[in-house]
């Protein structure tokens, strides 16, 4: 069967009043199809092409496409499908409660209520539990998973699901909540949620999942949120083979208009080595990046695993070790081995030294093998920790708005003096260390221009300065944001910046946020978002 021939590559020209290449000095750039050919001035462009397309992006700054090297689509997708108890869904715990009855009244007997973004500690009320969830109903299996998607709240009859009782015990690397009777109380810390839900090759899901049609919907919807915030790039920190050949279906049928890198969850390590994937396999739309582990708990949540105590919310313990040591080396060892690309996630400091151990010997192991393997979040380092980072060419994937977000929360776990030094932007570049640009949405706002803003003003939503020495210019953010990502997800060759044979993805913004400084990031707003010099979204 003849194949339909592919239509000529789109010549053109843009132009603006500031571009930002991050290679040189430029007026104008020229695209050929979805990469760009020359930078320079618009007289000389125009005379080295006579035949491209003028577009004239007016008196605005353009900037190399924001790239979220760690962020969830995949899961906010299903959210929509599901039920949203986010903040900004419900206001209270008698709201919540509202929220789930109806829920519970529309849906037949016996099947699940998922819902999903519920933050204790915005939402006034008690603490929910599972009288709480009893109470609404029996009848249904009911989860609640918190906005940080480390702890899900359950009902009795999600509980029985699970085959936990009273006299369980916790699996490894989660811990389960009880009542001052010795019942369990419906939280699942960590594993206790994460190992059911993302439960593995062979394995049945713990919740029904929603068809793929409608998920293909929604992760659509979601990638159109992305782009209106200027977005052309992303990582999924958490993919499975279901959420694999969904990313696929959405792109066979021409709708992936973001492009994709994707990390396996650890749990189906054994598929990517049945399917001999290599990290890097795709192509510029969709692309296997590698494997994703967990080490500790929450940064935000207080589980997160320090070398010193502190006000965890673990009965006062130093956090959550979410595997056995010997078992993840052994998972290290294995995924760096076959060439493939490890990110863990990590917070602590004590945390972040034992994956250190375990990429370090890794690497001693097997010398010439692997790529630049990724701890993410990679919270909370001191001078002996960064100069292993740079010595093992880890890349840090830290949060990026997570001080705006969380701060009263972090100095309430970890003390005014510590929550000073999380998440250190400055320390980091400082060491000549990349660093890649993240949201981890949902846990924090998907939108960079709100990241960009939390990293140059260390302030929190409230006012509120967090560790003003480890700030950075706008100008480096924007460079984390793109150059930082880019290499974070071993794309550094062809992403991120706007020069001969990168790709021409870009953002355009109504405000020269560089001139600005960090007190104008907060008034800008994005105006369009060009994929492949095509325009993807626009105000």
């Amino acid at each position: 069967m003849p194949r339909t021939p592919s239509p000529t590559p789109a010549l053109r020209i843009f132009r603006a009043r500031r571009i930002v290449t991050f290679d040189r000095d430029a007026e104008a750039f020229a695209t050929l199809g979805e990469r760009v050919i020359d930078t320079g001035t618009l007289a000389d462009l125009r005379y080295r092409f006579p035949l491209a397309e003028i577009v004239d992006l007016g008196d605005r700054l353009v900037v190399p496409g924001f790239n979220d090297a760690h962020c969830h689509p995949s899961v906010t997708a299903e959210t929509r499908l599901r039920l949203d108890v986010s903040p900004a869904a419900v206001k209270d715990v008698e709201d919540l409660r509202r929220v789930l009855s109806a829920r519970a009244a529309a849906t037949p007997e016996g099947e699940w209520i998922f819902a999903a973004g519920f933050n204790p500690a915005r939402s006034a009320g008690s603490r929910i539990d599972r009288n709480f969830l009893d109470a609404i109903s029996t009848r249904h299996p009911i989860v609640v998973v918190l906005f940080n998607w480390h702890i899900a709240v359950v009902n009795s009859k999600a509980l029985e699901s699970t085959g936990l009782t009273d006299a369980s015990e916790a699996p490894v690397g989660g811990e389960l909540g009880f009542d001052t009777a010795g019942r369990l109380d419906g939280w699942l810390y960590e594993q206790a949620f994460l190992e059911p839900y993302w439960s593995g090759t062979g394995r049945p899901p713990w919740v029904p999942e929603p068809d793929q049609d409608s998920l293909m919907d929604a992760l659509v919807e979601e990638n159109n949120l992305l782009h209106s915030v200027g977005i052309t790039s992303y990582c999924d920190a958490i993919v499975t083979p279901r959420v694999w050949r969904t990313y696929q279906a959405t792109r066979d049928a021409g709708r992936l208009t973001a492009r994709v890198g994707m990390l396996l969850w650890s749990t189906y390590f054994d598929t990517a080595e049945e399917l001999g994937l290599g990290a890097g396999f795709g192509d510029d739309r969709l692309r296997f990046l590698g494997i994703k582990a967990m080490y500790d708990g929450a940064l935000s949540g207080g589980t997160c695993l320090c070398s010193t105590p502190y006000a965890s919310a673990t009965d006062g313990r130093n956090g959550i070790q979410l595997v056995d040591e010997r078992a993840f080396a052994d998972l290290v060892g294995a995924v760096h081995a076959k060439g493939m690309r490890i990110a863990v996630h990590a917070n602590g400091d004590r945390a972040i030294s034992e994956v250190l151990d375990a990429i370090e010997a890794a690497q001693a192991a097997s010398p010439g093998a692997g790529l630049n393997h990724r701890i993410e979040h990679c919270s909370m380092v001191d001078d002996q920790l960064l100069e292993r980072i740079r010595a093992a060419g880890v890349t840090p994937v830290p949060f990026s708005g997570s001080i705006r977000q969380h701060g009263p929360q972090l100095v309430g776990f970890y003390g005014a003096d510590r929550a000073a030094t999380i998440l250190p932007h400055r320390s980091f570049l400082d060491a000549g260390i990349v660093v890649g640009g993240s949201s981890d949405y949902p846990t924090t706002p998907i939108a960079p221009l709100t990241a960009i803003a939390s990293m140059t003003t260390r302030a929190t939503a409230e006012g509120q300065v967090i560790g003003a020495d480890q700030r950075i210019n706008v100008l480096e953010a924007l460079e984390l944001y793109s150059v930082g990502s880019a290499h974070a997800c071993g794309e550094g060759d062809h992403k991120g910046r706007l020069a001969p044979g990168y790709l021409a993805d870009f953002t355009v913004l109504d405000t020269d946020i560089i001139t600005a400084g960090p007190e104008g990031v907060s008034e800008a707003n994005v105006l369009s978002t060009w994929v492949g010099a095509e325009r993807v979204w626009s105000s």
